[in-house]
């Protein structure tokens, strides 16, 4: 039951178009300011050209950073297996069990108490969270 969540989609095109936008208008702020400073010598027009052109192409590569590191945080979540709690109502001996679809709390099942012989009710499902430390990835 241990696999991993296919992500529904690698990235999003339009953050993805966004970044490619950020950087095509860094290299041109850089190269502008770069040509004028061989031009016209150090002026506030070249320091302009090349902060704008700095300052956008850390943020687009923030961006990307990020955007890949969630994608590989997306990626390596594993689905973590499901029980269900089996109980009889009359002497409450209880038994867990792998969850089947098709499961609900309070759902009578064909499973038969080993102590009366009565039909036993599903009385909880949950996730068993394995490690500490994934389960404190997966709060985020």
């Amino acid at each position: 039951m241990n696999q991993t969540v296919p992500p529904t989609r690698r990235f999003s095109p339009l953050l993805f178009a966004v970044i490619m936008i950020a950087l095509m208008v860094a290299l041109v702020c850089i190269w502008q300011g770069l040509v004028l400073f061989l031009d016209q010598g150090y002026n506030d027009l070249v320091s302009l050209y090349l902060s704008i052109g700095l300052v956008t192409l850390a943020t687009s590569t923030y961006m990307m950073y990020q955007t890949r590191k969630r994608m590989i945080r997306l990626t390596s979540l594993e689905m973590q297996p499901l029980s269900s709690t089996v109980q009889c109502m009359k002497c409450g001996f209880k038994n867990i069990r792998e969850f089947k679809r098709g499961d609900f709390v309070f759902k009578e099942t064909e499973e038969m108490c080993p102590k009366d012989n009565l039909k036993m009710t599903i009385s909880a499902i949950y996730r068993e969270v394995k490690d500490k430390d994934k389960a404190k990835e997966m709060a985020y």
